[in-house]
């Protein structure tokens, strides 16, 4: 969502890491953009790592076609080093 902070710092960490990810803002689709955030959801209800304090989804991270998590799946893999070597596995960052 355009106007989420989480979606701003999600954003932020990525293209400050030097990544140039494609990015979906649910807001400004025309159609599809409650399918998408049903499925966003259900993700996130499997997805053992998360927690529901994740509203809706959003803001979602896939790394190379797969899917990571929300912003606290995104923030631990950065500070524990692991999301650098992830992304370049992905082919999203080349140095």
């Amino acid at each position: 969502m355009s106007g989420c902070c989480m979606c701003t710092v999600v954003k932020r960490l990525l293209f400050g890491l030097g990544v140039g990810p494609t990015i979906v803002e649910l807001d400004h689709l025309a159609s599809g953009a409650p399918d998408i955030q049903a499925v966003l959801f259900h993700l996130l209800q499997e997805s053992s790592s998360s927690s529901s304090s994740e509203g809706g989804g959003v803001p979602a991270v896939f790394v190379g076609g797969k899917y990571l998590g929300g912003i606290e799946t995104l923030m631990a893999c950065h500070i524990n080093g692991s999301l650098v070597p992830l992304l370049k596995d992905a082919g999203a960052l080349w140095l």
